[in-house]
């Protein structure tokens, strides 16, 4: 496995960027800027995931999304 200090997702799990999101912005807030249905109806940690390893243009987006939010100068 190649050292990728520069990738801000490396180390990071995809539950724990979840996790961090959801906790940062709360389920409506992410269906608002990700729109998936698994966010938007009875949404959890657990079913997002199944469905966001099988959806690899789902899992861009939020990881997208955490990176964004990473480089935010407003991150704390």
């Amino acid at each position: 496995m190649t050292e990728q200090p520069n990738n801000p997702l490396h180390g990071i799990t995809l539950k724990d960027l979840l996790t961090e999101l959801v906790e940062r912005y709360g389920w409506e807030e992410l269906a608002r800027r990700v729109n998936i249905n698994c966010f938007k109806n009875d949404p959890s940690i657990k079913s997002s995931l199944t469905f966001l390893r099988r959806t690899p243009w789902a899992r861009a987006e939020v990881e997208a999304l955490y990176v964004r939010l990473k480089n935010s100068p407003w991150h704390h």
